[in-house]
């Protein structure tokens, strides 16, 4: 069976020679532009002295040249495409072998006030959004880190159903990527639609019949003047009349090309996500609801979306000079592209958010179904309704490199509280991020780094990297006990899983045992489930009055002078410390 990364070796190899071709298809396009262009200069060196066959070739020379120039857009686009294809395998090569620290780190999501995004690595450099993230669209990566920081327990299996089927589906992920990747995102989605949503027409009704009859008169003229019935001066002066028209309205006109062009890239892109997404076949109940979102009786989003942007390519076309004064003076072609693209807004104006809302979650979910195609021994979740919070087997941290990983088996049931003791560096940490991590993703829908897993949806909630306020004059005890008192207040109106890692370090060692002996089993009184890690051994004792308390711990051992892990979590309590034994290795103590 091809593995992933075997796939997108092939892929690389593709796309490698499909850009060779394109790139020898964009060498002769340049060489036939640049015959169009000698020619019509060839015809005005030798015909000069007949002003109708100049002006005749320059008129054919300029559609047989926009023509081409369209054609080598069209050209530039594919080659374009290719190399973000080709970017995108190069890319999830990389992250197989564990690079991918100069992937976006989503730090600007951490919030300390959150469940749990401050504490286990969700965001920021080395963390599970830097590795899991594939977005290409700024909104994308908000709606996944809004999913990932959600902790909403609902629809887990529909979830799982779209993101196993989206999958499958690797060259319609990496076509959808490669397409928006291509997005000029110097305006934001949300501006476009705000500004789409708020926009005030200027183009008076009786210009829809206007340009039209303009046009043809026009046409008359010219006709008129190459057969000599009419003279080069009255063909002028309609000419000015035509700019004079266009002109009074040139102010506005102006502001309307200024915020379309801005938003052109986003409208020439997304009409190509929209139609990848309507043409896909889905079978997920979650898929084919993004699908009908998008869904139009009278016509596809897809093709809605294209023709405001060939509206918006036509209006565009005034920027060159010599063509926007000539389609303006004759055809009053501002006009006419201005009046469409209002009649467009007024038309779909309360459509466009659904659309890119639609691009925006299929955009995360791509990213989601990427992490499971690059980790196929991964397992979903099964969903259980009651019974044990979680039964975990072979479970490890998913940024762990599986040639390191040390697995272990759990089982946590409801109403049941874990103390984690061990020696420094023994694996507590990592086994607390390990569960909290597993949380985070069985309740996206994405397959967790285990064997076997078992889960009733829960939410999560951490104190684990508790951060003090030096601007709030907020010391480090008491933005810790502030943390604590947010866990008890939330446990009393929903279900939480809850993790404590070390709690009340800004105190002395007796109160501090004191305390989170009264925490933990005010937790317990709660019904709360979790896991608290601590080198407070006598934090243990609760174990023998409460029976929802369990002992566990990590072992290290002394072997031969050196100290030894296993990251094995067993029953118990952890009789073996190691800071004495680090303090004279490292020859800080004698």
């Amino acid at each position: 069976m091809p593995t992933p990364e075997s796939i997108y070796s092939e892929f690389i190899s593709r796309y490698t020679s499909d850009l060779k071709a394109i790139k020898t298809q964009l060498f002769w396009s340049s060489m036939l532009r640049l015959a169009v262009f000698l020619a019509i200069a060839f015809a005005v060196y030798f015909f000069w002295s007949s002003t109708r066959i100049v002006i005749g070739s320059i008129i054919l020379g300029i559609i047989i040249f926009l023509i081409l120039v369209t054609r080598h857009s069209k050209i530039q686009y594919k080659k374009a495409k290719l190399k973000a294809l080709l970017q995108l395998n190069e890319t999830e090569i990389k992250v197989l072998k564990r690079e991918f620290t100069d992937l976006p780190t989503g730090d600007q999501y951490k919030n300390p006030e959150h469940e749990f995004s401050q504490d286990i690595d969700i965001f920021g450099n080395h963390s599970f959004f830097q590795y899991l993230n594939r977005t290409a669209l700024k909104e994308g990566e908000e709606n996944l880190a809004a999913k990932l920081t959600s902790n909403s327990i609902n629809s887990i299996e529909s979830k799982q159903e779209a993101i196993q089927e989206l999958s499958k589906k690797i060259e319609l992920r990496q076509n959808f990527t490669a397409d928006a990747k291509l997005v000029d995102t110097e305006t934001k989605a949300s501006s476009i639609v705000n500004w789409i949503t708020n926009y005030k027409t200027f183009i008076p009704k009786w210009m829809s019949w206007f340009p039209i009859v303009f046009s043809i008169i026009s046409l008359v003229v010219i006709t008129a003047y190459f057969f000599n019935f009419i003279s080069g001066a009255q063909m002028l002066l309609w000419f000015v009349i035509g700019l004079g028209i266009t002109g009074a309205f040139l102010k506005r006109i102006n502001e309307l090309s200024s915020h379309v062009s801005q938003a052109q890239s986003t409208f020439q892109q997304y009409f190509k996500l929209l139609k990848l997404i309507e043409d896909a076949e889905f079978n997920s109940s979650l898929l084919k609801s993004f699908q009908s979102k998008i869904h139009s009786d009278a016509a596809k989003a897809s093709q809605i979306l294209k023709v405001l942007s060939k509206h918006i390519d036509g209006l565009d076309q005034r920027n060159n000079i010599l063509l926007g004064i000539v389609l303006n003076g004759f055809m009053l072609r501002d006009l006419t592209q201005s009046l469409k693209i209002e009649k467009w807004i007024s038309a779909h104006a309360d459509q466009v958010q659904n659309w890119f809302e639609v691009i925006a979650e299929v955009d995360a979910y791509n990213s989601l179904a990427n992490f499971h195609f690059n980790h196929p021994d991964y397992v979903f979740p099964e969903i259980k309704e009651s019974g044990s919070f979680t039964k975990t087997k072979g479970a490890v941290h998913p940024l762990i490199d599986p040639e390191d990983a040390v697995r272990n088996d759990f089982e946590i049931k409801d109403n049941q509280f874990f103390i984690i003791t061990g020696a420094n560096m023994a694996g507590k940490s990592t086994f607390l991020r390990t569960v909290s991590v597993q949380i985070v993703m069985s309740n996206v829908g994405l397959p967790v780094c285990a064997t076997f897993c078992e889960y009733v949806p829960t939410k999560l909630i951490t104190s684990m990297r508790t951060v003090d306020s030096l601007a709030d004059e907020a010391s480090y005890f008491f933005a810790e006990l502030t943390r604590l008192k947010y866990i008890v207040d939330e446990i009393q109106t929903d279900k939480y899983f809850i993790v404590l890692d070390e709690i009340l370090k800004g105190t002395n060692s007796t109160d501090k045992a004191i305390g989170s002996r009264k925490f933990v089993e005010r937790l317990v009184k709660a019904n709360a489930i979790g896991i608290i890690a601590t080198h407070d051994l006598s934090l243990c004792e609760v174990a023998e009055d409460l029976p929802q308390v369990q002992n566990y711990y990590f072992d290290a051992e002394i072997i031969d002078d050196e100290l030894n892990f296993d990251y094995t979590l067993k029953r118990g309590i952890c009789k073996n410390m190691n800071a004495s034994f680090l303090l004279k290795k490292m020859d800080i103590v004698e």
